[in-house]
């Protein structure tokens, strides 16, 4: 899942058209058997048609979602804020100071490394078979050459580059919406869709099957820590440029999903 912090970085503005826009009144059949309207009853019909339609909540460059849960979902928001400034910004300013980054960079290609089975079986589900073949490619390589996946040989070596493909996004591929906006306790935004695919995708991490489960939690936690040590700094930036916040990250969330359904 991605977290709140690279969906706003990779927000940007389309220049797509509202969806749900009012097409012009067809004045051009049957001039010749009616009078013309005149022009201010046009408008009022328009606006009239354009007042019918059904309601939508528009998000950021046509990015639409539902959020019938907001107080929950702002709860959630408040909490993960929470723990980024009292828990996450200070203990990883130490343990940044005590791992050099690029440590963490080669932890953080060695777990990515480990998930390869979520992006390959995901890409095939999609019949992109040329990025399954990659996936597979960049496993051999970096699991060999790469010392066990520490070193992204693959890419740095071979310009092979990974798909990042998902269960959420395979769903969307197949014409399956968003559902309803969530924001995830540790995980952050969300949809119901992706959510479905975060659960899907756990049964094809390794990661998960560590046992007994405890050092699972704490192996997971560990990767999730070290992955975010990697961008702190970037999170209060990004907060205190939008105007309010919750809404922001929820709209650069589905925006950001829309463009990945695109690649």
């Amino acid at each position: 899942m991605v977290s709140e912090k690279e969906a706003v970085q990779q927000e940007t503005p389309s220049s797509e058209p509202a969806e749900g826009a009012a097409a012009a009144p067809d004045v051009s059949q049957g001039a010749t058997e009616t009078p013309q309207e005149p022009a201010a009853e046009e408008g009022a019909k328009g606006e009239a048609a354009a007042e019918a339609e059904p309601p939508e909540e528009e998000v950021s460059a046509g990015a639409v979602i539902a959020d019938p849960f907001e107080p929950l979902n702002r709860i959630a928001f408040g909490f993960n804020d929470k723990l980024y400034f009292w828990f996450m910004k200070p203990a990883s300013k130490v343990y940044n100071r005590l791992v050099p980054e690029a440590v963490r960079v080669a932890v953080r290609n060695f777990f990515y490394n480990i998930a390869t089975p979520v992006r390959f079986v995901n890409c095939l589900l999609q019949a992109k078979f040329k990025a399954a073949g990659n996936e597979l490619f960049r496993l051999g390589v970096n699991s060999t050459m790469g010392f066990g996946g520490f070193f992204d040989l693959a890419k740095t070596g071979y310009n092979v580059g990974s798909s990042e493909e998902d269960l959420g996004l395979t769903l969307g591929h197949y014409g399956i919406g968003n559902g309803f906006y969530m924001v995830l306790p540790f995980l952050g935004p969300s949809s119901l869709r992706d959510t479905v695919g975060i659960a899907g995708d756990a049964f094809l991490n390794p990661e998960h099957y560590i046992t007994p489960i405890g050092d699972a939690i704490a192996v997971a936690g560990y990767d999730y820590f070290n992955r975010n040590s990697l961008r702190i700094g970037e999170y209060e930036d990004l907060k205190e440029a939008a105007v309010e916040p919750y809404t922001a990250f929820r709209d650069a969330y589905v925006q950001y999903r829309k463009d990945k359904l695109r690649q």
